[in-house]
């Protein structure tokens, strides 16, 4: 394996809901290369979207350690958290989580603008990763204005505006028709061709075939972590 962008290591993550104390992740080692695509399956409640939350700086551990690039991050302040998510991380969601208010090119800036990007290097950006997802003619279009596919494209922009390490897919194609959703997998799998390390949780098994590893979990643990034979080169 290529050195690691992400690496847990005895990771565990409990929830205290009143006197009840619940462990979403009991003790878990993890590794995943630079420019790997791994997917992530298990059934309701089994830790798959706790790992997802931990891995996007979204949740802290409760013990173990979490290295994001050779960085340790398990017990940085939320404010570290925040800064390392806004460089570092690019974020797929099954919903977009676009503004709706901002239109195409504005929400693909939004990430830029916590960083202090110049307006006009902003723009520039935003607008090389509009025209790659095929949304040149879309740029002032609001979220509302925009088919699911379309907007599904925004955030996959939205992501790799900062040029992250690593990308986090939660269930991309969960809210489109199977046609829209095979075009977000094909442009995935050019990113991932490119090199992105990729982290996607999924429950297809269609879609799992596409990636180079899948890692089970059942009950907070991982219980299989393997190759995927089937996936693309």
């Amino acid at each position: 394996m290529s050195e690691p962008i992400v690496e847990l290591r005895r990771a565990v993550k409990e929830y205290v809901l009143g006197a009840l104390r619940v462990t979403a992740l009991r003790g878990i080692d993890l590794r995943i290369g630079a420019g790997e695509y791994a997917v992530v399956m298990g059934a309701s409640g089994s830790g798959k979207s706790t790992l997802l939350n931990l891995l996007g700086c979204l949740d802290h551990l409760s013990s173990g350690d979490y290295l994001l690039g050779g960085q340790s991050v398990a017990n940085l302040s939320d404010a570290e958290l925040s800064e390392i998510r806004s460089r570092r991380i690019g974020f797929i969601f099954q919903s977009y989580n676009l503004i709706p208010q901002l239109n195409v090119l504005e929400n693909i800036e939004v990430p830029l603008f916590y960083q202090g990007v110049h307006e006009a290097e902003a723009r520039d950006r935003a607008q090389a990763l509009a025209a790659r997802m095929g949304l040149s003619d879309r740029l002032r279009h609001k979220p509302m204005e925009l088919s699911g596919g379309q907007q599904q494209r925004v955030a996959i922009a939205r992501s790799l505006v900062c040029d992250p390490i690593l990308m986090l897919a939660d269930e991309p194609t969960g809210n489109l028709d199977s046609k829209t959703g095979h075009e977000i997998l094909e442009l995935i799998d050019e990113l991932h061709a490119e090199g992105k390390t990729i982290v996607m949780v999924t429950h297809d098994d269609d879609i799992a075939h596409r990636a180079q590893r899948v890692v089970r979990f059942l009950d907070g643990q991982i219980v299989s972590n393997e190759r995927n034979g089937a996936a693309r080169p």
